[in-house]
């Protein structure tokens, strides 16, 4: 996907809409469809897998009580909701296990940003698989792009969690392609949601978290449809004097939205989960596992535990002495103890309050000491254990580096999707719904899917 280096005489936002506007399914190299098609498969997979949690019960309750015209399916449920109500409980529940996919362009979940505003669009509009698919990976693009406008100071110093405020772009112009608008509509889409966008870091370990994600589908979706309404904004609101780049972040650079990235698109350094917890603990999880498996080293044995990381990382995912489900996900102490104890991190239930307290984990958690450093990647870590007998060991480990084939990460994909939805629809279905996303720019429509999704 070409970038348009010179955008000066017709806008930064206006240009991004455009390049956005113009894809078509044949721009998109079959590489990239499948990057697609296992962002798709994974989203949906988290969405099955958080659709029973207490805090999507709670959204789905609100919004049944709303009541409205039923367009949409919500995920795991059965019934249907307006197609806003549904993005955002699908949103929210995609998002509720933190077992979603990231890219570090943004820097956030992207996936889970833009697809259920797209999916419940496409549902109520009857839109083929291959228009959901393009839509899906315009959307994608033209949030990372934002996300590097912005970055670092967006998300690293002002505390702004971009999966909701970048996101809502991504699922405006997703949504915005879906439907066709023409360039003034697509770009006053843009606009609509860039004034709704909000998201706070420090809501990590709460509610609040997933349902940025959720808002960020909901602002996108209801930025779309108002701007095919004729409902206005304006159509530079990234780069405008009060606008969302200056408003948001010290580090605005409009040049850095328009570079082209390192492998000729973003969808390309997607990285997916395989621990169900903040993304910038799982070096930690896997250089303290490279610590057990390669020589042997048993919890009793630990006398200290020293881990290097990146700074911002303190900022992201450091509750010292998490006492919830929630907030285990984001303690980079627990995360480290996890590895070290062998625990299965990739199970849901994990991730309790039970675990948390476990006291033989907290004895290992309270012996790690966190070392930050600045000029490292944030998902670099590096262990260094001192053992009771006067041995020190080291490991290191980047989650930051995106697959290289992508063939054997869908088959790991796969088998995630199994793990987390074969409970839920049980074997057959579960098998039909992969094979359903598995050919998913060639479907007539996205009923099919959905159907399999929704509840029994």
């Amino acid at each position: 996907m070409n970038a348009i280096v010179d955008f000066a005489a017709k806008g930064l936002t206006r240009t991004l809409a455009d390049n956005a506007r113009a894809l078509t399914l044949a721009d998109i190299p079959p590489d990239i469809r499948a990057w697609a098609r296992q962002c798709i498969l994974d989203a949906i997979a988290c969405t099955l897998a958080g659709a029973r949690d207490e805090l999507t019960e709670i959204l789905l309750a609100e919004m049944q009580e709303q009541g409205g015209k039923e367009a949409a399916t919500v995920i795991g449920h059965s019934g249907k909701l307006p197609a806003a109500s549904a993005a955002i409980i699908n949103g929210a529940a995609a998002h509720a296990l933190d077992f979603d996919d990231v890219n570090l362009a943004m820097p956030g979940h992207p996936s889970v940003a833009l697809l259920p505003a797209l999916l419940a669009l496409a549902e109520e509009r009857g839109s083929s698989g291959a228009d959901v698919l393009t839509a899906f990976v315009a959307g994608y693009e033209l949030q990372c792009r934002i996300g590097r406008t912005i970055s670092p100071g967006h998300y690293d110093v002002l505390g702004f969690h971009a999966t909701a405020t970048v996101g809502s772009f991504g699922a405006a112009a997703a949504c915005a392609h879906l439907m066709g608008l023409d360039a003034e509509q697509f770009a006053m889409a843009l606009g609509i949601a860039g004034t709704q966008a909000a998201g706070l870091k420090s809501m990590f370990g709460t509610m609040c978290k997933p349902l940025h994600a959720g808002k960020a589908s909901y602002h996108g979706l209801l930025a779309a449809k108002l701007a095919a309404r004729g409902f206005t904004s304006r159509t530079d609101v990234v780069e405008c004097l009060q606008g969302f780049a200056r408003t948001h972040s010290p580090d605005f650079n409009p040049e850095r939205a328009m570079e082209t990235p390192p492998n000729g698109w973003y969808i390309r350094a997607n990285l997916f989960k395989y621990h169900a917890a903040c993304y910038m603990v799982h070096s930690s999880i896997d250089a303290a596992r490279k610590l057990r498996e390669e020589h042997g080293v048993t919890p009793d044995q630990i006398d200290r535990i020293k881990v290097e990381l990146e700074e911002s990382c303190d900022r992201i995912c450091n509750i010292p002495a998490p006492k919830t489900g929630l907030e285990a996900k984001f303690s980079l102490r627990l995360a480290t103890a996890m590895g070290l104890s062998g625990i299965d991190t990739g199970r849901l239930s994990t991730y309790s309050a039970e675990v948390a307290g476990d006291p033989a984990l907290t004895a290992i958690r309270d012996k790690v000491e966190l070392d930050f450093r600045t000029g490292i990647p944030n998902t670099f870590a590096e262990i260094e254990l001192l053992l009771t007998n006067g041995k020190r060991l080291t490991a290191r480990h980047d989650s930051g580096l995106p697959a290289s084939d992508t063939q054997a990460q869908g088959r790991r994909l796969e088998e995630k999707f199994m793990a987390l939805v074969e409970p839920i629809l049980g074997e057959a279905r579960a098998m039909a719904l992969m094979a359903e996303i598995g050919k998913f720019e060639t479907l007539p429509n996205v009923h099919g899917v959905m159907a399999l999704s929704g509840g029994n």
